[in-house]
Protein backbone atom coordinates (compact mmCIF):
# COMPACT_ATOMS: atom_id res chain seq x y z
CA UNK A 1 0.00 0.00 0.00
CA UNK A 2 1.60 3.60 -1.27
CA UNK A 3 1.15 6.36 1.73
CA UNK A 4 -1.75 8.10 -0.52
CA UNK A 5 -3.94 4.55 -0.74
CA UNK A 6 -3.24 4.79 3.17
CA UNK A 7 -3.86 7.99 4.11
CA UNK A 8 -6.67 7.76 1.61
CA UNK A 9 -7.97 4.89 3.41
CA UNK A 10 -7.91 6.25 6.43
CA UNK A 11 -9.84 9.44 5.85
CA UNK A 12 -12.68 7.22 4.39
CA UNK A 13 -12.92 5.30 7.40
CA UNK A 14 -12.95 8.14 9.51
CA UNK A 15 -15.54 10.26 7.46
CA UNK A 16 -17.89 7.15 7.93
CA UNK A 17 -17.79 7.33 11.91
CA UNK A 18 -17.21 11.67 11.78
CA UNK A 19 -19.11 12.46 9.02
CA UNK A 20 -17.99 16.28 7.87
CA UNK A 21 -14.38 16.10 9.25
CA UNK A 22 -12.10 18.38 6.45
CA UNK A 23 -9.23 16.54 6.48
CA UNK A 24 -7.33 19.46 5.07
CA UNK A 25 -7.62 21.09 8.19
CA UNK A 26 -6.50 18.63 10.42
CA UNK A 27 -2.84 18.34 11.27
CA UNK A 28 -1.27 15.22 10.43
CA UNK A 29 0.33 14.59 13.59
CA UNK A 30 -2.71 15.68 16.04
CA UNK A 31 -4.01 13.03 18.41
CA UNK A 32 -6.97 11.74 16.00
CA UNK A 33 -8.98 10.72 19.24
CA UNK A 34 -8.64 14.51 20.71
CA UNK A 35 -8.81 16.32 17.09
CA UNK A 36 -11.94 14.09 16.13
CA UNK A 37 -13.18 13.47 19.32
CA UNK A 38 -13.43 10.02 19.12
CA UNK A 39 -14.36 7.73 22.11
CA UNK A 40 -13.44 4.32 22.54
CA UNK A 41 -16.16 2.39 20.53
CA UNK A 42 -15.06 4.87 18.17
CA UNK A 43 -11.77 4.57 17.90
CA UNK A 44 -11.98 0.39 18.27
CA UNK A 45 -14.39 0.70 14.84
CA UNK A 46 -11.54 2.82 13.05
CA UNK A 47 -9.03 0.32 14.29
CA UNK A 48 -11.48 -2.79 12.84
CA UNK A 49 -12.39 -1.50 9.76
CA UNK A 50 -8.19 -0.51 8.84
CA UNK A 51 -7.71 -3.83 9.74
CA UNK A 52 -10.22 -5.32 7.27
CA UNK A 53 -9.64 -3.06 4.49
CA UNK A 54 -5.70 -3.32 4.70
CA UNK A 55 -6.11 -7.12 5.40
CA UNK A 56 -3.70 -6.06 8.14
CA UNK A 57 -3.75 -7.22 11.41
CA UNK A 58 -3.52 -4.58 14.28
CA UNK A 59 -3.59 -5.80 17.78
CA UNK A 60 -3.99 -3.67 20.86
CA UNK A 61 -0.33 -2.93 20.98
CA UNK A 62 -0.44 -1.43 18.12
CA UNK A 63 -3.23 1.32 18.71
CA UNK A 64 -0.49 3.52 19.85
CA UNK A 65 0.64 3.65 16.40
CA UNK A 66 -2.55 4.93 14.80
CA UNK A 67 -2.73 8.18 17.06
CA UNK A 68 -2.30 10.22 14.56
CA UNK A 69 -3.18 10.88 10.22
CA UNK A 70 1.28 10.25 9.77
CA UNK A 71 1.58 7.57 11.97
CA UNK A 72 -1.19 5.61 10.44
CA UNK A 73 0.33 5.98 7.42
CA UNK A 74 3.33 4.77 8.62
CA UNK A 75 1.64 1.70 10.23
CA UNK A 76 -0.14 0.53 7.03
CA UNK A 77 2.53 1.02 4.83
CA UNK A 78 5.28 -0.60 6.66
CA UNK A 79 6.44 -4.16 5.22
CA UNK A 80 4.79 -6.97 7.63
Amino acid sequence: MTPDEARKMIEEVLADIVPGTDFTALDADADLRESLELDSMDFLTFVTALSDGSGRRVDEDDYPRLATMNAGVAFLTEEG
